[in-house]
């Protein structure tokens, strides 16, 4: 292969290459980024938008009871 390279325009190199990289990222997202394995691992688009866009309710801690 880096005969091959060698051989080759810089310019036709460099774009196999980055072919060769988009090829790799699209293979891995399909696997592993795609859409969940299961039906009920869905949840309500809504719902996950609140709770990550929500911000912390800041209450403070219940008073802790001293025993003796």
């Amino acid at each position: 292969m880096r005969a091959l390279l060698h051989r080759l325009p810089f310019a036709l190199a460099i774009t196999l290459v980055l072919v060769l990289k988009v090829v790799i990222l699209f293979m891995l997202h399909k696997a592993f980024f795609s859409t969940p394995q299961v039906k009920k691992m869905r949840m309500p688009t809504a719902q996950v938008e609140q709770h990550l866009l929500d911000t912390p309710r800041l209450t403070p801690p219940p008073p802790v009871k001293a025993t003796k």
